[in-house]
């Protein structure tokens, strides 16, 4: 394979779009980033347009060809294949004949559902876990099938269309798939492995949709993508997009790409610090079901005759998001780079504790009736002490969903170095603040590993992307070296310190349930 051979990521996430351009060594030649509007129609509902979604894409797209170009890149000649990654669970329908959504993307966090969900979960028996051996996870605001029934349900275009046969749904990289190859002129209507299995709709042992899911929730599987596996040549870029004719060859959600940029294999975790936090756990091939709140799901699963590799995941609502806030509602800060100063100026939290809730809780306790909380206010208490709270309060959700994952998985199920250690690989935006890497370590106990390249999810797309047209090997890819140039943070407070501070956490988690009916 010549050098002078490129592969592209599309990474749309939940805040913004980036289009990352790779060469043959995984170094980035180009790169361009844009944000696009968040849509809150009404408290704990969250929106995106999925034509500005379309937008962002082909902006970045452009942007990042022309940088590598003025830097004496032959992209033109040299793009093999992109990769597509995605934020999971946002839903969309759009109609077959006129290519335009019929509401709104309804974005993965979105909490309209709760209705649904408590209606479900007293019409079927085992009540929220009635699904559970099927796809591997619990009824919840969460997953794309409720939020699919809330479109069907109130929606009267979606209704409409779905009768009519006039309906496709897909999460973000289904509509982005249909778009890029074609839309109208033949557009392909696919998803993946990865992607499918956050719709509650897929069962986990077939990688098929469920049939009798689709029964139970009046769903026609006519209006369902065809599923494919993270790494197979899928289709072409048709023409109209600044890079026509390259081949389309992977695609997974954004944590299951963050796994694979992590080379996690079994027995290793990672966790994703973005708007929300993500840590998943590869348990090979084996589907391990919980007890302790977390979600079973596809890892990743590399071409057609490619083992599946399962994992367990816990995903926490709110991180990133939380510095945002401080940043958007409260003006505590004018940029999220500016919380790592802030919170230095302190040297604990003073007894301060934050829980995000914003629109309830996810793993491991599943409450959408909690609500954000603030505890330990003292007339102390100034504005450091809540950044710190805040960049402790991801650090704690971590801890909280590692150690169901340790109760589900075993000592059998981690992987551990030559000194006894389990290594919790981190990605993400957040993780360049260096404080919030040394809490994590504290909070845990055990060292947090940081790669070189904190961009693993684009990274993982593109790995996916080149593996299918061989650019790549799968022993380049799960190659340990990387751990070699990696930062290591490791824990530096005593165990007697950190247990009180769990144990104040867990009090600060209770105090969050059952506040979603505060009057206003």
């Amino acid at each position: 394979m010549p050098d002078e051979v490129f592969i592209g990521s599309i990474d749309q996430g939940t805040t913004s779009t980036r289009f990352i351009l790779y060469d043959r060594h995984t170094r980035p030649i180009g790169s361009h980033q844009v944000e696009f509007t968040q849509f809150y129609p009404e408290a704990g509902w969250v929106e995106h347009d999925p034509r500005e979604i379309l937008e962002s894409v082909k902006v970045c797209i452009a942007k990042s060809l022309d940088k590598a170009t003025a830097d004496g890149h032959n992209v033109d000649g040299g793009l093999k294949a992109i990769g597509i990654t995605n934020q999971r669970e946002t839903t969309l329908v759009w109609s077959k004949t006129t290519g335009l959504p019929l509401y709104n993307a309804i974005v993965w966090m979105d909490a309209r559902t709760s209705s649904i969900c408590r209606r479900l979960e007293k019409e079927l028996p085992g009540g929220r876990t009635h699904f559970q051996q099927t796809c591997g996870l619990p009824i919840s605001t969460y997953f794309s099938a409720v939020k699919l029934l809330w479109l069907m349900e109130n929606v009267p275009e979606v209704k409409a269309a779905v009768e009519k046969g006039d309906a496709l749904f897909g999460t973000v990289d289904t509509w982005l798939i249909w778009n890029l190859t074609g839309g109208l002129q033949g557009g392909l209507h696919v998803t993946d492995v990865s992607n499918a299995s956050r719709t509650m709709l897929m069962n986990l042992k077939t990688l098929e949709w469920d049939k009798s899911t689709l029964d139970i929730l009046k769903i026609p599987q006519g209006i369902l993508p065809k599923i494919v596996s993270n790494s197979e040549v899928i289709g072409t870029v048709a023409k109209g997009w600044p890079i026509a004719g390259v081949t389309i060859s992977g695609c997974l959600g954004d944590q299951h790409a963050a796994m694979l940029g992590q080379a996690c294999q079994k027995g290793q975790a990672k966790s994703t610090y973005g708007t929300g936090a993500f840590i998943l756990l590869n348990t090979g091939e084996e589907i391990v079901h919980s007890g302790h709140g977390l979600l079973s799901t596809i890892a990743f699963k590399l071409g057609l005759k490619g083992p599946v590799n399962y994992a367990l995941e816990g995903s926490i609502a709110i991180a990133g998001a939380a510095v945002q806030w401080l940043r958007d509602s409260l003006g505590i800060i004018s940029s999220a780079s500016e919380i790592e100063a802030l919170a230095l100026q302190v040297e604990s939290t003073g007894g301060v504790y934050f829980v995000p809730a914003f629109n309830g809780l996810f793993a491991p306790f599943w409450r959408d009736d909690a609500r954000g909380v603030c505890i330990g206010i003292t007339r102390f208490t100034n504005k450091s002490h809540i950044a710190r709270a805040v960049l402790e309060s991801m650090c704690f959700q971590v801890r909280d969903v590692l150690d169901s994952m340790h109760k589900d998985a075993g000592e059998k199920g981690e992987t551990k170095n030559e000194d006894g250690e389990f290594l919790l690989r981190v990605d993400g935006g957040a993780t360049v603040n260096n404080l919030l890497m040394q809490i994590q370590a504290d909070v845990l106990g055990s060292p947090v590993v940081r790669p070189a390249d904190i961009e693993t999810t684009a990274l993982g797309a593109a790995y996916a992307a080149g593996l299918a047209v061989g650019v790549w090997t799968e022993d380049e890819i799960f190659s340990q070296e990387k751990i070699k140039k990696a930062t290591m943070f490791r824990p530096a407070i005593d165990e007697e310190l950190r247990k009180k501070k769990l144990q104040s956490w867990a009090k600060a988690i209770e105090r969050t349930f059952d506040l979603a009916d505060l009057s206003l």
